[in-house]
């Protein structure tokens, strides 16, 4: 149990028979009445964001996640297998619990994946990704426009923009936070 009072942003808590992330909290003392906590909570069974509102002072349930290193192997139709790296365990996660995460699973790379209670919740992936460019088209003679991009395939079936100068075969950098492109490899 944790104090309303010492919600922070990082933090996870049960509340509703959900989980939460804190990633955001005010501690409010209006004008009448009692203060009062308010929470941006991300619910990490849905990933959908929800503000809560707490008593100052009352006892809030913590939940005690765990994350554990684990290694992209393959996929198959709609099932994605995984390696825990400590002791070689291996789980298979359906494309509807990893989501759009799915298009950057390249064989071999490395991953984080939640569970609470041996319940998965999520998976972090690293901030950048190397990918190979596999199609693109070739620059245009003569558009030499600063900041023009066109499209390249990478090789998990992704689409992204790419400075003119990319040529396929090249590894690029892609940031997954936003699928955007950040530099050669």
């Amino acid at each position: 149990m944790i104090n309303s009072n010492d919600l922070k942003a990082g933090i996870t808590i049960q509340a509703e028979g959900n989980i939460y992330m804190v990633l955001d909290s005010q501690h409010v003392k209006p004008g009448k009445g009692a203060a009062i906590v308010k929470a941006k909570l991300k619910n990490l069974r849905t990933g959908s964001i929800a503000e809560k509102t707490f008593g100052a002072g009352v006892k809030v349930e913590t939940a005690h996640i765990s994350k554990k290193p684990m290694q992209f192997l393959y996929s198959m139709g709609d099932t994605y297998y995984f390696m825990n790296m400590q002791d070689y365990e291996q789980i298979e996660l359906s494309k509807d619990t990893i989501g759009e995460d799915s298009k950057y699973l390249k064989e071999n790379l490395e991953v984080e994946i939640i569970f609470f209670e041996g319940e998965m919740l999520g998976m972090n992936l690293p901030d950048k990704i190397v990918m190979k460019v596999v199609k693109t088209e070739e620059a245009v003679k003569g558009n030499t426009s600063s900041g023009a991009m066109k499209n390249a395939e990478l090789e998990t079936g992704m689409t992204v923009l790419v400075p003119l100068f990319i040529k396929q075969g090249e590894d690029v950098l892609i940031g997954t936070k936003d699928g955007k492109y950040v530099s050669r490899a």
